[in-house]
């Protein structure tokens, strides 16, 4: 029996969990050791996550996770680090940190696509890198980025993921899955594109090697190793980016798509080759990099975090909104009051996401709702349309039909969100794994040991080892009247 255990840190946009988890024969063991949060503030100017805090976080974690260990009697083999895309660190010729990361949702990008776009067309970017255009892709903040002035002394730039990784062992790589998301990397080759870069003026010697998943970086550097308690630990840099790792870790069946759902929405299928055409650009479809020879087709939809920004809203108002009775009473009600656009820009970062929401409501000739529970079944029920219209778009593109959906992370847990995917789709939606993020993160580590010979072999252990909830659609009238409603608001197909 296997007695190895792994090490998942999986660092969301605002809050990070560490994992300790093993994956013996009969056993897929899932413990969270640490939870900690990181909210980005304003920082000279802009938006910026405190490195100082995270990596503090994390450390904290690995102690942690390794006195567990020694009360559980067995040895870790490695740790891996997962998160967010698109946003990256700059370091020196010392290793320090040039200047805290500053955070997608920061307006320096505001008409920069536009800008790029005058220099380079639109329809070539997309066509060199197979990425979706997104105003917060790397491409874009690291060409706000020169604009403004890049210090002198930065050395190297750094995905959060590879920073961690660099701070543990001083191996400033990139890995390839979050590498692809920067919008920088060529479909082609699978490295940096410098001819793009250079035609954008983009400090290319910046760039650093680009790895696979599944690579291991070394030990960690024998100081981080005596002060955390973690002898003999290697660094394995798993499908970085977290919705990489998400896929890796969702037991696929053929013909499936995936969904998954957080505080962005990932909707798309896992191919053997890139997807590139005139109308994938005009849909905005991405190919993004997976483990393992694969493509990762999909698109962004906004996602819960709408729903998360009006729970703020209405706790900071002494609303008691916790998520289990907010959805239920959400589910409780006859049918939809409203529906909205998720994927409209104005619910990107506004300063009142139900002010936002409610413009759109008047906008379109509906009535704004004042109960939080009508209000999270718009958010909810017009989520589920736009997932249908997405997936609607994936068949039409790949010329193959989408048999089920697998939806995995933590939006999985909202039954009414599952059943209403299920009835806008047409078919039947499977959810969970909850912590696919983190099982991916920890499979490819283990394949890289020899615990698993294949992708395939591993997602048999997964899927051998969860409890997997079905929804079969059972669409009312009243929700197929408020999906029609929904097509006339977002456009032809939800688009």
């Amino acid at each position: 029996m296997d007695q190895a255990l792994y090490v998942a840190i999986d660092l969301g946009a605002g809050s990070g969990r560490v994992f300790l988890a093993g994956l013996s024969d009969r056993e897929l063991l899932l413990e969270e050791v640490r939870r900690f949060q990181y909210p980005p503030r304003d920082v000279a100017g802009h938006l910026r996550w405190n490195l100082a805090l995270i990596f503090d976080e994390i450390k904290a974690g690995l102690r942690a996770v390794g006195e567990r260990a020694r009360a559980l009697g067995r040895p870790i083999a490695s740790v891996g680090v997962d998160s967010w895309a698109v946003d990256y660190g700059l370091i020196d010729g010392a290793g320090e940190p040039v200047e805290d990361p500053v955070c997608y949702r920061d307006a320096r990008t505001a008409g920069v696509m536009e800008q790029v776009f005058a220099r380079v067309p639109r329809e070539e970017v997309v066509a060199r890198t197979g990425i979706q255009c997104l105003p917060f892709n790397t491409l874009y903040q690291l060409a706000a980025h020169a604009q403004a002035g890049i210090e002198g002394r930065a050395q190297r730039l750094l995905l959060i993921p590879d920073l961690v990784h660099f701070f543990l062992t001083r191996q400033g790589v990139a890995e390839y899955t979050n590498a692809t998301t920067t919008q920088m990397v060529n479909t082609q080759t699978g490295e940096w594109d410098l001819a793009l870069c250079q035609r954008l003026d983009l400090p290319t010697r910046l760039l650093p090697e680009i790895v696979a998943a599944g690579t291991d970086l070394g030990p960690m550097l024998p100081a981080f190793a005596r002060e955390l308690g973690l002898p003999n630990v290697h660094v394995v840099a798993p499908a970085t980016h977290d919705t990489g790792s998400a896929v890796v870790g969702t037991p696929l069946r053929p013909g499936w798509a995936y969904i998954s759902s957080g505080t962005w929405s990932l909707v798309g299928i896992e191919r053997e080759t890139v997807l590139m055409n005139a109308e994938v650009t005009r849909h905005n479809f991405t190919n993004e990099g997976g483990a393992y020879d694969t493509i990762r087709f999909l698109k962004n939809v906004m996602g819960l975090w709408i729903l998360e920004s009006c729970r703020r809203e209405w706790q900071s108002q002494g609303l008691d909104t916790a998520w289990p009775g907010l959805v239920a009473a959400a589910a409780a009600l006859g049918e939809t009051p409203a529906v909205i656009n998720p994927d409209d820009p104005r619910l990107f970062n506004p300063p009142g996401m139900l002010a936002a929401i409610a413009d759109q409501l008047r906008e379109t000739g509906q009535s704004c709702p004042d109960d939080p529970a009508a209000i999270a079944r718009v958010v909810l029920d017009s989520l589920a349309f736009r997932y249908a219209s997405v997936l609607r778009e994936i068949a039409m593109l790949s010329g193959e039909p989408i048999l089920g959906i697998h939806i995995v992370g933590g939006g999985s847990l909202n039954t009414h969100l599952n059943q209403a995917t299920a009835d806008a789709a047409g078919v039947p939606v499977v959810a969970g794994p909850v912590e696919s993020t983190v099982i991916g993160n920890v499979i490819v580590q283990a394949i890289a040991r020899g615990r698993f010979p294949s992708l395939e072999a591993a997602r048999a252990h997964v899927a051998a080892h969860v409890r997997l909830q079905k929804f079969d659609p059972h669409p009312t009238v009243a929700f197929v009247n408020a999906s029609r409603r929904y097509a006339e608001i977002a456009g032809v197909g939800g688009s």
